[in-house]
């Protein structure tokens, strides 16, 4: 009977609550056929990930209200992976597209460094997070090519905003290569350090939801501006959210870009 089978793999149970490889096992001296052959599907996602391109024009068409397209000054994405200063920085025919209003927020979606995150979540966070304002005046949204988080800074300044807001495709790893990130900056200029902004991570399918992401991001956004200010001096105090995904899938911290 299979129920009097005895399990002889010690690492079974762990496996069961994480998605990291523990206990792959061995044959001969490599891995087995099957865990080898796991990880390099995982380490072509994560290439794909990162080579890969954003089709802006079919996600603007996604998205609740009016778009700002602009590019950084990496020009292309050899350029973006060898130059991350040149991320950070506005292109400059891109600084003509963008006047200065009365906004609280400016929402930023850039490509980071993964396209499928953009791609799988950028425009159900954006949607989750314009339900969510309350009040709160956001500008066009801005769709940011060759982006780096830093890059929020010149766009939120420029369009005169409060609060800058930057939803980027993070760094992918070997057991998620869609994961999107989404970064807040108060009073956003240039020459902003990553200490004076707060992170939301882990966005992605095992990870935080959509929904529980915007909660979160807008609780937060609305205490940076009674508080005026972000970043290590704005701590999360969020009240216990129910929105399908563990609050421990979210880091709030300074950025790593």
């Amino acid at each position: 009977m299979a129920d009097d089978v005895i399990n002889l793999d010690p690492f079974a149970r762990f496996r069961a609550a994480t998605r990291a490889r523990i206990g792959l096992g061995r044959s001969g001296d490599g891995l087995p056929t099957t865990a080898l052959l796991d990880f390099q599907l995982s380490h072509a996602k994560a290439r794909d990930a990162v080579h890969g391109a954003v089709d802006w024009n079919v996600l603007e068409e996604q998205l609740p209200q009016p778009c700002i397209r602009v590019k950084s000054r990496a020009g292309d994405r050899s350029t973006y992976l060898r130059r991350p200063d040149l991320g950070r920085q506005l292109a400059p025919e891109s600084a003509g597209l963008l006047t200065k209003g009365d906004w609280d927020v400016a929402l930023v979606v850039g490509d980071g460094l993964s396209a499928a995150a953009v791609e799988n979540w950028a425009v159900q966070v954006v949607w989750a997070i314009h339900m969510r304002l309350n009040g709160l005046k956001m500008a066009p949204v801005v769709l940011a090519d060759q982006a780096r988080v830093a890059l929020a800074d010149p766009i939120g300044e420029a369009l005169g905003a409060r609060l800058s807001v930057m939803l980027i495709g993070e760094r992918p790893g070997l057991s998620v290569a869609d994961s999107l990130g989404v970064y807040m900056t108060y009073g956003p200029r240039v020459g902003r350090r990553d200490s004076e902004r707060n992170c939301l991570s882990n966005i992605h399918a095992h990870g935080l939801s959509p929904a529980a992401a915007a909660d979160k991001l807008v609780w937060l956004m609305t205490q940076s501006l009674r508080l005026g200010l972000s970043g290590v001096g704005l701590k999360e105090e969020t009240p216990s959210l129910d929105s399908g995904a563990d609050d421990k899938t979210a880091r709030l911290s300074q950025s790593s870009d």
